[in-house]
């Protein structure tokens, strides 16, 4: 068997690569960083008893999406892991237009294109989307980020629906993190407000859900509280605590 990982190279990616890996499933690892793939590669490879295919590509063009595509269909994955993304913390009015288009390029338009692909040609298995805790509420300061992550949400919520009711042995799921210690504040240009938990633990919970078939990931007690919250909490007051939260975080 084969899973699929984009956004491989590190964070949540890297460590989901290796719960797998621990499962003895073989690996298709897609990112930006040739190096970093390599080194991942030989460092599972090393470990465990699979195959590990690397793949250099930046998915924010759409044309490597379907190369991607393309390319895996040989290997008959019955994982994907659309994890690829990032954020870019600010006002609104002041983040570079350049920078949110090729957000959402990578974190809606790319995700988008892959979940159609795999679920029209996989004959059976999971597509895990990676969104955000960010997803449930709207967001000061990561408002373009929260609004992809919302995108990415509700678009898995409706396609694993229809793939039920169009009995196909395919299910996407959605995995809801909040703060994970990973590169994205370092991408953000941001300095975390909250202590996150960890991309091994976080990679833990993400892949036991794979294999439960969890339509909804949330790793977490206090992440999995906060989601309950914000269904009973007036979205002023929402706006307000986020707003104070991610004003916290101290700007590069």
């Amino acid at each position: 068997m084969y899973a699929i990982i984009t956004g491989a190279s590190s964070g949540i990616g890297k460590e989901i690569a290796f719960e797998l890996a621990k499962r003895e499933i073989n690996l298709v690892l897609v990112a930006r960083r040739t190096d970093l793939l390599e080194q991942l590669k030989k460092e599972i490879e090393s470990t465990y008893q699979v195959k590990v295919v690397v793949k250099s590509l930046d998915l924010s063009n759409k044309e490597n999406c379907f190369l991607l595509h393309k390319e895996t269909l040989q290997y008959y994955p019955e994982i994907f892991i659309n994890n690829a993304g990032f954020g870019k913390v600010g006002f609104f009015s002041d983040v570079p237009l350049e920078i949110e288009l090729s957000m959402i390029d990578l974190n809606i338009q790319a995700v988008h294109i892959l979940t159609k692909l795999y679920s029209q040609t996989m004959e059976k298995g999971i597509i895990l989307n990676v969104s955000s805790m960010a997803a449930f509420l709207s967001t000061p300061f990561l408002s373009t980020y929260a609004a992809t992550k919302a995108y990415v949400l509700h678009l898995s919520e409706a396609v694993n629906y229809e793939l039920k009711k169009q009995n196909k042995d395919v299910r996407v799921l959605t995995l809801c993190p909040g703060p994970v210690a990973t590169e994205f504040g370092k991408v953000a240009e941001a300095t975390m407000s909250l202590k996150g938990m960890t991309a091994k633990r976080c990679a833990s919970i993400a892949v036991k859900g794979i294999f439960k078939k969890k339509r909804i990931i949330i790793p977490g007690a206090q992440m999995k509280l906060i989601h309950f919250l914000v269904k009973i909490i007036p979205t002023s007051l929402i706006l307000a605590i986020s707003y104070r939260i991610q004003n916290q975080k101290k700007m590069k």
